[in-house]
């Protein structure tokens, strides 16, 4: 790694504690256009076997110190405009290592809107500040600048003109600035109270009504619930230090004589710390603090949706859906193994006894009529009812019955990618799909839906937005890429997602399957217009061809890297086929022997084990789940009670958890354990199978407390 590493790519390296010359080859291989999937997995020696998170962290401070210096330049460019800039000031500018720093040298020279202080100057009062600031003025000097032309019409109102400047050069002060920063962070006191109008119809902010906590260690929830509960007026907020660690700090600072220039500077400095400086720096703070809760908020959701995203898939089963409902019926849907729609219908299993009986012969004759093999029934509303009704019909016992989370599959029928998929089906029809292929591929139906309707989230519409959408799309990258995808039966959706590909390339190479058949190998890729050699480079080792002439079309294997196991299979005396289907061959390759200057032992180690496993399904087996029988609402629960669930959602303070009865339950952080449980992920994740207790039933809040301790 022989790559010379810039300032900026020093910085990174410490900050991540990474070598400088793996964050110099990763920001090489990231400006030349490869992915982070690319990079991780197949760029391991480049950059000394770095991960995915890793690559993400380093390419998110390259973009971070890339807008730091586009700030610079604009900076540099406004003081040179008007004729400001020094070589000091333009030394102090380019060495400023933060934004924070950067914007306070700029301050003194910001343009300014018309400020008490501006004013002041206008009246020609900026003499008398210079004297009380440099202790040299004298109780009748005001009276120098009395001046009616001027607008000054008492020494009063001279020194409070001269105040209003000294102010504004306290507060412009950098260094200072910076000390106050640091105090801030350590000592502020985050604040808050109810805006009594509005206590009744904020009571879900009660906990907030009469609160104070050190700011710095408040848990990023609790200060996203605080400043939800102010940007919806139930809640007033302070963040500041207590003023007795600040006040006297700076009295200390500037005031040396307690004469008459000492008592006009200090009524400037408390001044200037109470209009300019702490409104300034609570202001910072503030975006601080938000910034880390909203970090810690979207890596919350990151790993629900990568839980989620990698749930077991059924795989290629025949599948009856049903989407639930009361009033409405039940949409009911056949999908053949690769998910095409095969038959719908509507259904009445919660309706009187005669649509029922009706309901349970069309059941019955589909199951029979498609060879369905498994039932997947979406978990709202009539959803245990539904089952119910289902598993009392005397199915045969290989038919896999299970309920599925519907969540987000009303987004999915009303979207263009519904539209697309079945023009000529309603909502409820395309949701009732969605349900059944969820059951088969959750990642393959999944893709097509905003991650953000899918409701794992933890105050996720309080979050930066652009921060989240960027978060959830390298997750839902990543998975993709990790389980690999058919590149003759993806989806566009899912193609899209695939290192290298995009809504473009994947669009043509759809419209290439369907004009020209199937792919038959991978260098067919190239002939796909647009997609040229370096998006095949990025693309190729994710995308698989089963049934390809070449074996190795179906694995995980870089074509870049075939000459490798062709060479390797020549030296066993085998075919490639034959190296990957005998294991005895396998063993007796020395994989030392092909190390070479591009490839070197972790491609070769990733290489011989994707010849054990071509193509390998990283996810877990899918394993059939059922609630408990009877208990279908929350008055069906009571205390004690030990019943199945299922975790819907993990967060900062505990995990929710489905019973089947319409209303999740939570496992407060305290109850996860019978040990101090720091994070609740790990303990629980996102659709993990859990048997709980119950601790409490409040029906009429519907709120259940549930255990996982001496379970």
């Amino acid at each position: 790694m022989s790559t010379q590493a810039d300032p900026h790519q020093v910085m990174i390296a410490r900050e991540l504690q990474l070598s400088a010359g793996q964050v110099a080859a990763t920001a090489k291989l990231l400006a030349e256009g490869a992915t982070v999937p690319f990079i991780s997995r197949y760029r391991k020696e480049s950059t000394g076997m770095l991960d995915e998170v890793q690559i993400a962290a380093i390419r998110n401070q390259l973009a971070r110190l890339a807008e730091l210096d586009k700030r610079r330049q604009a900076i540099v460019a406004s003081l040179a405009e008007r004729e400001l800039l020094t070589g000091e000031l333009q030394a102090a500018v380019q060495g400023a290592a933060s934004l924070a720093v950067l914007e306070d040298i700029y301050l003194p020279y910001r343009p300014k809107r018309r400020t008490r202080s501006l004013i002041a100057r206008e009246k020609g009062l900026e003499p008398l500040a210079q004297s009380i600031f440099t202790g040299k003025c004298t109780p009748s000097q005001p009276q120098d600048f009395v001046s009616g032309e001027k607008g000054v019409a008492t020494p009063d109102e001279a020194l409070a003109g001269a105040r209003d400047i000294i102010a504004e050069w306290i507060s412009e002060d950098a260094p200072l600035r910076a000390r106050l920063r640091t105090l801030f962070a350590d000592k502020a006191v985050i604040t808050s109270a109810v805006v009594k109008k509005n206590q009744e119809s904020g009571v879900k902010f009660r906990d907030y009504f009469d609160w104070q906590a050190p700011a710095g260690k408040t848990p990023g929830h609790r200060l996203l619930a605080m400043f939800r509960g102010e940007n919806e007026k139930v809640l007033t907020l302070a963040l500041r230090p207590p003023e007795k660690d600040v006040l006297p700090m700076l009295q200390r600072l500037f005031v040396k004589k307690n004469d008459f220039c000492g008592q006009q500077l200090g009524l400037a400095v408390e001044d200037s710390y109470r209009r300019l400086l702490a409104p300034s720096l609570e202001n910072e703070l503030r975006a601080n603090l938000k910034e880390r809760a909203d970090k810690e908020a979207i890596q919350v959701f990151a790993d629900n949706l990568r839980q989620l995203l990698l749930a077991p898939p059924l795989g290629q089963k025949r599948v009856m859906a049903l989407d639930p409902g009361f009033r409405t019926g039940a949409k009911l849907v056949c999908l053949d193994g690769q998910g095409k729609l095969l038959d719908f219908t509507a259904i009445y299993p919660t309706h009187a006894e005669r649509r029922q009986e009706e309901a349970g012969r069309v059941v019955v004759e589909l199951c029979r009529k498609h060879a369905i093999e498994a039932i997947a029934i979406g978990n709202g509303t009539a959803g245990r009812e539904t089952e119910s009704f289902i598993r009392a019909l005397g199915l045969p016992e290989a038919v896999i019955i299970t309920m599925v989370d519907e969540s987000g599959a009303s987004v999915y029928s009303a979207s263009e990618v519904a539209r697309a998929e079945f023009p000529e089906q309603d909502v409820t029809v395309r949701g009732a799909v969605s349900i059944g292929r969820r059951l088969q591929d959750p990642l393959a139906e999944l893709v097509k839906i905003d991650a953000k309707a899918i409701g794992v989230g933890q105050y996720q519409h309080d979050v930066s937005q652009s921060e989240l959408k960027k978060g959830l799309e390298d997750v839902v990258v990543s998975c993709v890429n990790s389980v690999g995808v058919e590149v003759n039966t993806a989806s566009q959706e899912l193609l899209t997602f695939v290192s290298g590909l995009g809504p473009a390339l994947a669009r043509n190479i759809v419209a290439f399957r369907n004009e020209q058949g199937p792919f038959t190998g991978r260098q067919q890729l190239l002939k796909v217009p647009r997609l040229g050699a370096k998006a095949f480079e990025q693309c190729a080792g994710f995308l698989r061809i089963h049934g390809a002439k070449n074996p190795l079309d179906a694995s995980g294997v870089h074509p870049e890297r075939y000459g490798v196991v062709q060479q390797m299979a020549r030296d066993a005396g085998c075919t490639v086929a034959e190296l990957i289907g005998q294991d005895a061959k396998r063993k007796s390759i020395d994989i030392a022997r092909y190390v070479s200057d591009s490839v070197g032992l972790p491609t070769l180690t990733d290489i011989m084990a994707e010849l054990a496993k071509p193509g390998r399904d990283p996810r877990q087996t899918f394993s059939l789940f059922a609630f408990s029988p009877g208990i279908n609402t929350i008055d069906d629960l009571e205390p004690g009670m030990k019943l199945p669930g299922i975790v819907t959602n993990v967060t900062k303070f505990g995990a929710f958890v489905d019973l089947g009865v319409h209303q999740d339950g939570l496992i407060h952080i305290s109850q996860l354990a019978d040990r101090f449980v720091r994070d609740p992920a790990e303990v629980v994740k996102v659709r993990q199978q859990v048997t709980v207790r119950v601790v409490e039933v409040d029906r009429q809040r519907k709120r259940i407390a549930l255990s996982l301790r001496e379970v």
